[in-house]
C-alpha cells in the first residue's frame, strides 16, 4: 500500500449511503462543512467525531462507523477542509493550512457537536494526520473533548523512521511542499500520495517532518506547549504492516503528551480475524479494532463529564495484539499563544 487512500466508490452501493445530515458549518467566510451523524438509540451514547487521514474523505471510514454506532456510540463525520462535500474545493488559489483547520474548522465543527448533541461525553478518533489534528485540538481546547483515540497515527519527522526511509521521507516531503507551492496545490493522486492537498496543508506537512515540531504557518498558538500541558486519556492504536505511522513517528508523537493517560494497543492481523491490514487497511477490516475502542470508551470516559487524569500513566490490555480544562469555544487559550515574529 502507497499514501493513497482507496476510492470509496469501489464499494458496494448500499455501503455508500450517506449518513443522515447534523448540520452545515460555515467556519469562516466561503467555507463550508457538511457534518453527519449515526445516532444510538441511547440519548447518553458518548460521541465519536471521526477525524479523517489526509486526502481521505469522511464517506471512506463508513464501515468503521457503522461499526462503532453497533458497538454503542453516536458516531459524527465530516469531511477535512478541500475534501468531500466541504467548500471550497482544493484548487489554485484555494488557501489553508494546519491553522485553520484547528483555527477554524474544528471549533465550529465541536461547537456544533456540544450543542447539537449536548450532555455526552465526546472522543476525537482521529486517523493519521485527523489523529494529530486531534491531539493538537484537544490540547487548545481541552474542555470541549473528553477523551483522545489515534489509530494508525504518528508524528511525520524524519528521524521517527528507520534507515534509508528517514532520509528518503525527509527529501520526499520538502520535494512535495515545494511541487506544491510551484503547481498552487498538491496534486496527490498523481503522485499516488495524498489526495489533492491545499498548498498550506503540506507546506505545515512538511515543516512538522523536517523539525519534529508542530508550528502551523500564521498561528500565535504554542502548540508544544499545550500538548504538553494536555491530561487527557489517549488510546494510540498501532497497526501491523503500517509503513506510514510505524512504532518510531508513533513514539515521536506521544512522547509530546507525557502528562495524559496513554494506552497503547497494537491491532494485529491477529484480532483482524487474520485479514491483511496496513494504514489504510484496517478500515474494512476493524472489526477488533471497534470492539476494543469501544470498551475504552466505557472504561476511560464518565457519562456527561470529562475525564481529566492527574498525571501520567502507560497500560496495556490483554488482548489479542502486542503492546508497544479551560473554557470551551472557537479560540485556543492565552496561555498558549507565542510570538511568530520568527516565522
Amino acid at each position: 500500500m502507497n499514501g493513497e487512500p482507496p476510492d470509496p466508490a469501489a464499494r458496494p452501493k448500499e455501503q455508500r449511503a450517506p449518513l443522515p445530515l447534523l448540520a452545515r458549518i460555515e467556519p469562516a467566510s466561503g467555507v463550508s462543512l457538511v457534518a453527519r451523524v449515526l445516532r444510538h438509540q441511547d440519548p447518553t451514547a458518548p460521541v465519536a467525531v471521526v477525524l479523517p487521514a489526509m486526502g481521505a474523505s469522511a464517506r471512506f471510514y463508513l464501515p468503521f462507523v457503522r461499526a462503532l454506532h453497533k458497538e454503542g456510540l453516536t458516531v459524527v463525520t465530516a469531511d477535512q477542509r478541500g475534501h468531500g462535500e466541504s467548500v471550497p474545493r482544493v484548487a489554485r488559489g484555494v488557501r489553508f493550512g494546519y491553522r485553520e483547520l484547528l483555527e477554524e474548522d474544528l471549533p465550529a465543527l465541536l461547537e456544533t457537536v456540544r450543542r447539537e448533541l449536548p450532555d455526552r461525553p465526546v472522543i476525537l478518533v482521529g486517523h493519521s494526520l485527523g489523529g494529530q489534528l486531534a491531539l493538537l485540538y484537544a490540547a487548545t481546547h481541552p474542555a470541549d473533548v473528553d477523551a483522545i483515540a489515534l489509530v494508525a497515527s504518528g508524528s511525520v519527522w524524519y528521524r521517527g523512521f528507520e534507515g534509508p526511509r528517514a532520509l528518503r521521507n525527509l527529501v520526499a516531503g520538502q520535494l512535495f511542499a515545494a511541487l506544491a507551492t510551484a503547481i498552487g496545490y498538491w496534486p496527490g493522486k498523481r503522485f499516488r500520495f495524498g489526495g489533492t492537498e491545499a498548498t498550506g496543508v503540506m507546506r505545515d506537512w512538511a515543516r512538522q517532518g523536517r523539525t519534529g515540531d508542530y508550528r502551523p504557518r500564521g498561528s500565535t498558538v504554542d502548540y508544544e506547549r499545550a500538548l504538553r500541558d494536555l491530561t487527557h486519556p489517549v488510546l494510540a492504536v498501532g497497526v501491523a504492516g503500517d509503513r506510514l505511522a510505524p512504532a518510531g513517528s508513533r513514539r515521536h508523537l506521544l512522547a509530546k503528551v507525557p502528562r495524559c493517560a496513554l494506552e497503547e494497543w497494537e491491532y494485529t492481523s491477529e484480532a483482524a480475524d487474520g485479514k491483511p491490514i496496513d494504514h489504510f487497511r484496517w478500515v474494512r477490516y476493524h472489526a477488533g479494532l471497534c470492539t476494543r475502542l469501544a470498551r475504552w470508551v466505557g472504561e476511560s470516559v464518565k457519562a456527561g463529564g470529562t475525564s481529566t487524569p492527574d498525571g501520567p500513566g502507560t497500560s496495556t490490555p490483554d488482548e489479542p495484539g502486542t503492546s508497544l480544562t479551560d473554557s470551551p469555544g472557537t479560540n485556543p487559550t492565552d496561555e498558549h499563544r507565542r510570538s511568530t515574529k520568527d516565522e
